[in-house]
């Protein structure tokens, strides 16, 4: 009788509770499984920090005189030099988008040995030239890893933890930033290219040791490796029947859904698609020209503008450190407090940090430059720029910067999730390019505190979009994952 009530409890409830308690009491073990994945494939955000952070010390070691260099870097040189890995990292968002097809950790292990090649390059160049080159290939290549390993992250994690894991990869990304910063200090930019070398051969050993996602798999038509694969992420023990089933039908109805369109034109225009890639590239925009990559690329340059007396290298390493803390508290928030607080949190405290950077470089360059010094003392104000920094940093790690990556992944459905991935990703990566390489343009004409006034006007703007556009995902199924997904797409029709 008591097995008979249960079952017939059981067919009551609805699906999403069943797969709920089918993934059952042995989730802490399938929570450690995943996990254990996004550790390993965060060893390719890890790589792409260390790379991000490479280019300030970089070029600040490449400009000085002391080190008798085979070649000079002259400041727009410097700037192409950094915004050549963002031009690379447009095509590799294009290319990575269209290979992702094959499988999201096969794209991984054929990008990372090539990935450590390119800086082995970096550290044997010989001309201004060759470390272009060797920027935009290394760019292509890290855009792939980076974009591949937040869709992997999203299609292993359940929702209680997807947001977690998300900001693993921020916060190993950070981790990277930070080394190179800190080894900065120390070594000049042939050693510092060394170290970034290793890190994408970590990546490859550690990907041998984890499965492709259920859902890239059930999408290639290989049933039983994707039950392999989601038995191991979910546990030994974990009853994975009613999510197979769930994610094998979603996958069906998509496919059949998407032939019923008449062309490729219509189903491009679908707003399955066209929804989430204007919500996404706006997050992308806003995300580049707030500045951030300013900071990344030019960190120690600025603060050499802005100090009077403190060292810019600990200036940079202190950001980076504020950076790592902010992403970890993110990590711990963002499945609690949910996407869109976090994000309006972002936008308000960037717009307060940029104008008050902007300000304190605007009394810098009109007023202390033009009056007697004598009875200021030297530095006495360098805590106001840095604290300006520290504020953006946080803010920018605590939502902007996790949360725009997280939504690539949870709003595209998974037969756009390719190209929409692609899309958003390139046009993240041309905001960038663009950025950087016209920041010290912007700068010759309208100044330094033009520049922040004007990343702060669009922070305003940011905080804005947010709020009309953005939708809250917290605890919401990816669309192969969601048992409502068919009828959804039946609405949809």
């Amino acid at each position: 009788m008591c097995e008979k009530a249960r079952l017939e409890k059981m067919t009551n409830i609805s699906p999403e509770t069943r797969i709920m308690m089918m993934r059952g009491e042995d989730g802490r073990q399938g929570y450690r499984r995943q996990i254990l994945a996004a550790l390993a494939v965060s060893l390719g955000p890890f790589a792409a920090g260390l790379s991000k952070g490479y280019m300030s010390p970089a070029i600040a070691s490449m400009q000085e005189s002391k080190h008798d260099w085979s070649f000079t870097v002259s400041d727009q040189q410097a700037s192409w030099i950094a915004s050549l890995s963002l031009l690379g990292a447009l095509i590799g968002g294009i290319l990575g988008g269209l290979a992702m097809r094959l499988g999201r950790r096969t794209i991984l292990l054929v990008c990372a040995l090539p990935y450590t090649l390119a800086w082995l390059a970096t550290a044997l160049s010989t001309s201004v030239d060759m470390i272009s080159v060797t920027s935009f290939c290394g760019g292509m290549l890290v855009c792939c890893i980076t974009m591949i390993t937040q869709v992997y992250v999203t299609e292993i994690a359940v929702p209680e933890i997807r947001g977690c894991l998300s900001s693993v990869l921020k916060i190993l990304s950070q981790i990277g930033i930070l080394i190179s910063f800190s080894l900065g200090a120390y070594l000049n930019w042939h050693q510092l290219a060394l170290v970034v070398a290793a890190a994408p051969v970590l990546l490859f050993l550690a990907l041998l040791f984890i499965p492709e996602t259920p859902s890239s798999l059930l999408l290639r038509g290989k049933e039983e490796e994707a039950a392999d694969s989601l038995q191991w992420l979910r546990g030994p023990d974990a009853d994975i029947r009613q999510e197979l089933a769930t994610i094998r039908t979603n996958i069906l109805a998509s496919k059949h859904y998407n032939e019923g369109q008449t062309g490729k034109l219509k189903a491009l225009l679908s707003k399955r698609l066209t929804r989430p890639v204007l919500i996404t590239c706006g997050l992308m925009f806003f995300q580049r020209f707030t500045g951030a990559h300013v900071f990344n690329f030019y960190a120690v340059p600025m603060f050499k503008k802005t100090f009077r007396m403190m060292n810019p290298h600990g200036g940079a390493i202190a950001t980076s450190v504020v950076q790592l803390l902010a992403s970890c508290l993110s990590g711990m928030l963002i499945d609690h407090v949910g996407r869109l607080p976090l994000l309006m949190i972002s936008g308000v405290m960037m717009s307060i940090a940029l104008a008050g950077f902007g300000s304190y470089a605007y009394y810098e360059d009109v007023f202390r430059n033009s009056t007697d010094l004598t009875q200021v003392e030297p530095g006495s104000y360098d805590w106001i720029p840095l604290l300006c920094v520290l504020t953006f940093t946080i803010a920018f790690s605590l939502g902007i910067s996790p949360i725009s990556s997280l939504l690539i992944g949870e709003l595209f459905p998974l037969e756009y999730r390719s190209t929409g991935s692609a899309l958003a990703t390139s046009f993240s990566h041309l905001c960038g390019f663009v950025n950087v390489k016209t920041a010290a343009d912007f700068q010759d004409h309208i100044g330094l505190y033009g520049l922040f006034w004007l990343y702060a006007g669009i922070s305003v703007l940011c905080l804005l979009f947010v709020v009309l556009f953005v939708p809250e995902t917290k605890g919401r199924e990816i669309d192969e994952m969601d048992p409502k997904y068919v009828e959804s797409l039946c609405i949809n029709r």
